[in-house]
């Protein structure tokens, strides 16, 4: 009895010790898929931030270009009495808007304009529609730029 006692007892054993082999074994089936979500998550999170990274910034160089022009537009819708008078030159309130706001429709973008003297500023704001990170909620990015005009007479750098 006691042989038989000790056969099982030695049978139960192996069966323990092969038992806990398999699943020491297993124990990390799955880690790898587990892994591999990680990095994908991770991976379009960059993915994100390059693509509409470059997006936010081509939307601001769009607007300062738009603006510059815009504005440059503006500041040339000059007034007739100031190119025939020798003093600073200045542009049309209604004329220097009208200019710039024809630029920033033909651009396709929205912005404001403001005319003080012989100075004409433009405001440009682009949307930009992204293409990754709408997946978490962020469908637009904008770009926003300003810049000035000033009509000038002749060269400004004083050489010959």
């Amino acid at each position: 009895m006691n042989r038989l006692i000790r056969e099982r007892a030695s049978g139960l054993r192996a069966a323990a010790l092969r038992r806990l082999r398999q699943v020491r074994a297993e124990g990390e089936r799955g880690f790898v898929s587990l892994y591999v979500v990680a990095i994908t998550v991770g991976l379009v999170a960059l993915a994100g931030l390059v693509i509409d990274g470059g997006n936010a910034l081509a939307a601001r160089e769009k607007a300062a270009d738009t603006a510059q022009q815009a504005a440059r537009a503006g500041a040339d819708a000059l007034s007739p009495d100031s190119l025939r008078n020798p003093g600073a030159l200045s542009a049309t309130p209604a004329g220097a808007t009208r200019a710039a706001n024809q630029v920033l429709s033909t651009g396709g973008v929205t912005g404001t304009v403001s005319v003080d003297g012989d100075q004409v500023t433009v405001t440009v704001v682009v949307h930009q529609a992204t293409t990754i990170l709408s997946a978490v909620g962020v469908n637009q990015i904008t770009g926003t730029a300003t810049a000035s005009a000033i009509a000038l007479r002749g060269t400004t750098t004083g050489g010959t």
